[in-house]
């Protein structure tokens, strides 16, 4: 496996895959790698002949109160499992590589930046849109594999790369949990053992929600009701949303529907955590 750490040696691979003969697949990371990226990873090998990894703490989607100095960064045991999954390449770029002094263009996906995560971390899809951008021109992927876990980030993904007509399919592949139920992050690591059991809660409100909606419930209130009882069960978590939207422009619906995405945000202790369902 070779760790590459400039955008033209990124470039010169990857087209030097394409001459071969060979798809190139994009598998971006921040690190502190879980089965849940392993699995984007092995959803990458299955369908192309190449396969890199970037691993990168991307710093324009943190907030200023957010958790970029303490994000967990696991680098050599990240490319371990990496290179146990058979990755060929790891793309590790410095800040200054894909931020160069002077830089002042970003990539910014109006509207749909602002909903959900976007309304509750200002920026911060701004950040995402930018860095996958770059990562796209410099990948020049085929394919780019992300979770459904970030279905918010999803939507915001395929807007960008359909208008500005990026030539990359991007394929989404389903959450994975731990044997509780719990959505795997890398962020679960911030968990006490009391939180840790707190966090639970998000997976058992979705839950609650489908639960609902496969009985017949079409309303989105009353799932949305649904899920709120279920939070109230563990009072120290603090809800960001609960919400039930059309997952390609993530406005609410009031009616669910095969597009239906329907999320939850929540801080647990001070860890802001993620999960989700479509319908």
């Amino acid at each position: 496996m070779q760790i590459i750490r400039t955008v033209a040696e990124l470039r010169t691979w990857s087209r030097a895959s394409g001459q071969a003969g060979k798809s190139v697949g994009l598998v971006p990371t921040m690190g502190a790698l879980h089965e849940g990226h392993l699995s984007l990873v092995r959803a990458a090998k299955a369908s192309c002949g190449a396969v890199a990894a970037s691993i990168f703490v991307n710093p324009t989607q943190f907030g200023p109160n957010e958790d970029f100095a303490k994000y967990p960064r696991t680098f050599e045991a990240d490319c371990k499992l990496l290179e146990a999954e058979g990755v060929d390449v790891v793309f590790a770029p410095t800040p200054e590589e894909m931020y160069p002094a002077g830089a002042v263009t970003f990539v910014e996906v109006a509207g749909l930046s602002d909903r959900l995560d976007g309304a509750s971390r200002p920026g911060h899809f701004r950040g995402v849109a930018t860095v996958v951008a770059k990562l796209f021109v410099a990948a020049e992927p085929d394919r780019a594999f992300f979770g459904q876990k970030d279905a918010a980030q999803v939507a915001v993904l395929r807007r960008m790369t359909a208008d500005l007509g990026l030539p990359v399919e991007l394929v989404v592949c389903p959450i994975v949990r731990e044997p509780d139920g719990l959505a795997m992050s890398s962020r679960n690591r911030y968990l006490s053992p009391e939180e840790r059991r707190q966090a639970l809660v998000l997976s058992r409100a979705l839950q609650a929600a489908q639960r609902a909606a496969k009985a017949g419930e079409r309303k989105t209130t009353a799932l949305i009701e649904a899920a709120w009882q279920v939070f109230l069960t563990e009072p120290s978590v603090r809800i960001d949303y609960i919400a039930a939207v059309d997952w390609a422009t993530l406005e609410p619906v009031e009616e669910a529907s095969s597009e239906m995405l329907f999320a939850v945000a929540a801080y647990v202790g001070k860890t802001r955590l993620i999960d989700n369902f479509v319908c």
